[in-house]
């Protein structure tokens, strides 16, 4: 479990977020997101979003609340609290084992008020 959890909290990272080879290895091919907006993102939507930082730098994610539960060897559900700027969210991700390392295959976010 803290292996994903080290993966998420690199997946957040604004350097790695602005570099596109960093993000692909952190995301499943199959990767899919329902964002905080309501969008449905797949892995090439959201590296060109993630991509843009690069250009206009994020401001840091602020984590509170982060626990993970094994759902079966190699599935790990991570959720926590998210505030990223001053839009605040509930976030859950579902990570997988691979043979190349922990990958994210699914992520959802919630705003709250």
């Amino acid at each position: 479990m803290q292996a994903a959890i080290a993966a998420e909290m690199r997946l957040l990272d604004p350097a790695v977020r602005a570099s596109p080879e960093l993000v692909s290895e952190l995301l499943d091919p199959d990767f899919t997101e329902i964002g905080a907006s309501g969008r449905r993102w797949d892995a090439t939507s959201i590296l060109t979003v993630t991509s843009a930082a690069s250009v206009d730098p994020e401001p840091p994610v602020e984590v509170s609340e982060m626990s993970g539960t094994v759902l079966a060897p190699g599935i790990v559900h991570l959720t926590y609290f998210a505030d990223h700027g001053g839009r605040r969210a509930w976030r859950s991700s579902l990570w997988r084992l691979t043979e190349t390392g922990w990958r994210l295959y699914f992520h959802q976010g919630t705003l709250v008020p």
